[in-house]
């Protein structure tokens, strides 16, 4: 039997291997003001294969070539830790009415000495990436937030230094 409802529910599921194009503009460290509310969830295992989550906006997100995500994120964080010690984690976050999942396989980088940013940078490596999407429903946003009143400007100042940073560390 042919049921319409049973095709229009179907799961679409899409494997990558590099940065699809919407998403190296996404993670090209420009615009950042008009990316604003955009937020992923970084899950790496931890002491005794705890997860430990962070999440990180746009100005945390960089990616210099095809499979290479930048991550800068607090150096006191479980989950810079949790990276540091066993290099893989998992990125996840909506767009473009889809999820995403990245698997990345990463590495601490070294960083300039800056005072003014004292952040934990990371390269990672895309192992593999799967986007799924249904027909009847659209995701509008997953994790999202709002810069506070007052502060929009300092943090967008602060998210150019921090991709300013990525973009440096990245390149050696």
């Amino acid at each position: 039997m042919n049921d319409p409802t049973t095709r229009n529910n179907a799961l679409q599921q899409q494997t990558f291997d590099v940065w699809p194009d919407a998403l190296r503009a996404l993670f090209d460290g420009t615009s950042l003001a008009g990316k604003v509310g955009f937020t992923a969830s970084l899950v790496a295992l931890g002491e005794g294969g705890r997860p430990r989550t962070a999440l990180l906006g746009i100005g945390e997100l960089y990616a210099p070539g095809p499979r290479t995500l930048c991550l800068a994120l607090w150096p006191q964080s479980r989950a810079a830790q949790a990276l540091a010690v066993r290099g893989t984690a998992a990125l996840t976050f909506v767009f473009e009415g889809a999820f995403y999942q990245a698997q990345l396989d990463v590495e601490p980088m070294q960083r300039a000495s800056e005072a003014a940013l004292p952040l934990a940078c990371f390269k990672g490596t895309l192992a593999a990436g799967e986007v799924q999407r249904v027909n009847y429903a659209r995701l509008t946003s997953g994790i999202r937030f709002e810069l506070e009143e007052g502060m929009r400007e300092a943090a967008l100042r602060r998210w150019e230094e921090q991709i300013a940073l990525l973009r440096r560390a990245s390149e050696g």
